[in-house]
Parts: C-alpha cells; sequence; structure tokens
C-alpha cells in the first residue's frame, strides 16, 4: 500500500510540475500577444517612429521572443522576475508590499469563512432534511449564485453610501487602531469571505453526507453509539480527507475573488497591481504577477489531491 501511495503521489507531483511548465509557457506566450507596448504608455500617442524604434531597442522589445522567453525563464528559476518597464524598479521590489497585502486579505478571510463554513457543513449533515439544512442549503446556493462583484458593489451601496458606517475604498495605509483596521478591512474581508464560506459550506456537507451514509457508520449505529461519538470517532475523521481537499478548493478559488475585490475597493493588493501593469503594458510586471496566481492555486490543487489521495486508505481500513 505504501509503494502504491509512493506511486500516486508521484505522478501527482509529475502532473504538478507539467502544468507548471505549462503555465510558464503560457503566461509568456500570452503577455506577449497583448496589443501594444509599453512604449506606448511611456511616450504617448504622439511619438515619432524614431522614438518608438530607439525606446523599444532600450527596453529590449526588439528582440526575438525566443531569446526574450530563454532570458526571462533563466530569471524566474533564478528568483528574478526582472525590472518594471514604467519606472525601472525590480518587479520583486514591486510585488513584495502588494503581495503582503493580499496575502493578509486571504489570511483574514479564510480565517474567517474555514471555522464558520466547517461548522455550517458539518451541522447541515448531521441535521439532514431538517429546516435547518434547508435554510444553510438556500443561503449558500444564493450566495454562490452572486459574483463577488455584486456582493462588494452592494457593501458599498449599504454601509458607504446610504449608512456611512464604512469608507468605500480600502485604506490600508492609514491603519493605526484596531477601529481604522475593522473600517478598512470589513468590507473587502467580508465580500470575499462569504462566496469562498457557500462553496466550502456545500462542499464539506458533501463529503459529510457520503461518510455518514457509510456501512461502518450504520454498524457504529447498530452496536449502539451514542451521537456525539459517532460523529467525533467514527465520522469526522473519516471524512477529515474530503473536508480537508473540499477546504483547498475553495480557498484557491480566492485567487479569483481577490482580483475583483482588490479592484472594487481599491484596494493596494497583488491583484490591483496587475491589473494596472496590464494597462500600461508593463509586460514582466504582468508576468510575475500571472505566475504568483497560478503557482499559488496549483500548490493548493496539488495539496488537495495529495491529501485525498493519503485518505483513501484510511477510508478502505474504515
Amino acid at each position: 500500500m505504501n509503494s502504491q501511495l509512493s506511486v500516486l503521489i508521484g505522478r501527482r507531483f509529475l502532473a504538478a510540475f507539467t502544468s507548471l511548465a505549462f503555465v510558464i509557457v503560457t503566461v509568456f506566450a500570452i503577455t506577449n500577444i497583448l496589443p501594444g507596448d509599453a512604449t506606448d504608455a511611456l511616450l504617448g500617442q504622439g511619438a515619432t517612429p524614431e522614438a518608438i524604434t530607439a525606446m523599444r531597442h532600450n527596453l529590449g522589445l526588439d528582440q526575438p521572443v525566443f531569446v526574450r522567453f530563454w532570458v526571462w525563464l533563466w530569471g524566474v528559476l533564478h528568483g528574478e522576475f526582472g525590472h518594471s518597464l514604467l519606472n525601472g524598479l525590480s518587479v520583486a521590489d514591486v510585488i513584495g508590499p502588494r503581495l503582503h497585502n493580499s496575502l493578509l486579505l486571504a489570511g483574514a478571510s479564510a480565517a474567517i469563512s474555514v471555522p464558520v463554513s466547517l461548522f455550517l457543513g458539518i451541522t447541515s449533515a448531521i441535521w439532514k432534511d431538517t429546516v435547518y439544512d434547508r435554510i444553510v442549503s438556500i443561503m449558500t446556493l444564493g450566495m454562490v449564485s452572486v459574483p463577488e462583484f455584486v456582493i462588494a458593489t452592494m457593501a458599498v451601496y449599504v454601509f458607504a453610501v446610504r449608512l456611512h458606517l464604512l469608507p468605500a475604498l480600502a485604506d490600508v495605509g492609514n491603519v493605526h487602531s484596531l477601529r481604522q483596521f475593522l473600517a478598512a478591512f470589513f468590507m473587502p474581508v467580508a465580500s470575499l469571505a462569504l462566496v469562498t464560506l457557500a462553496q466550502m459550506v456545500r462542499m464539506t456537507r458533501a463529503a459529510m453526507v457520503d461518510t455518514l451514509s457509510a456501512p461502518y457508520i450504520e454498524m457504529a449505529l447498530l452496536k449502539g453509539v451514542g451521537p456525539a461519538r459517532l460523529i467525533l470517532v467514527h465520522a469526522i475523521p473519516n471524512a477529515i480527507g474530503p473536508i480537508i481537499n473540499a477546504v483547498a478548493l475553495s480557498l484557491s478559488s480566492l485567487l479569483g475573488g481577490v482580483v475583483v475585490i482588490e479592484v472594487v475597493f481599491t484596494y493596494p493588493g497583488i491583484a490591483g497591481l496587475m491589473v494596472d501593469a496590464v494597462s500600461s503594458r508593463d509586460v514582466p510586471t504582468v508576468q510575475a504577477c500571472a505566475l504568483v496566481f497560478c503557482v499559488t492555486y496549483l500548490l493548493l490543487t496539488t495539496f488537495a489531491d495529495i491529501v485525498t489521495i493519503l485518505s483513501l486508505p484510511r477510508g478502505r481500513k474504515a
């Protein structure tokens, strides 16, 4: 069994590295077929052809695409993402503070959504087909059906425009107290956590319902095991693999929501930086931001798959 697990995990890592190679090539290819380049943003529409040619030469944009790819790939493999075409700063230095802000936003959202969703998902499965289960299912289905930008926009309208309780923009650079922290982060975190929470609740409930319908649960009931012991000792330990898988997959969906939330609230994170870099054709910055998102998503999905693989033998033994 150990050798089979090693083979399965090895195959998953191989698939992850293959996906990473594909992502690297795809990111470079897509960013290089964007119309225009950084010379448009730097020189403006009134630039002469001679000035554009000289600027493209100084930025290295006139080199063959394969040469630029290998230079960029060599830098990525050594942790160097190049320099911004707009200000000449190191892309790593530009991304660093923005990545910290995005991780803070995602971490705060996860700290709220994970425990709440686990509680709602597990209790909904325990009290399946009750009024409580139906209410939770309707609420989560409604939240999953609403896009992040709609939730964020409604939050701004209600709390900032109508009630004047919170600022419409997330001014995280002016946070010096708990009150200012809550004012800056409440709406972005709540908007991002709601959608993630809804997905996680549904996946956790499905995993627990499947576990509670297993034969060993019926056998435990026949042996007179009490409800609390049945859930804590027999059900949850055997459902922990699928639950962790659901959490990891749901957290990976944070990446897409972060982009929308940061733009709506003008949050100074890496997603907002990537949007600005795309509009200004700052290709090295776009490439680095895209790689961060893709690699993070790949790590989370790989972790979820490995947890699933490791949980299979225990489920069979049970």
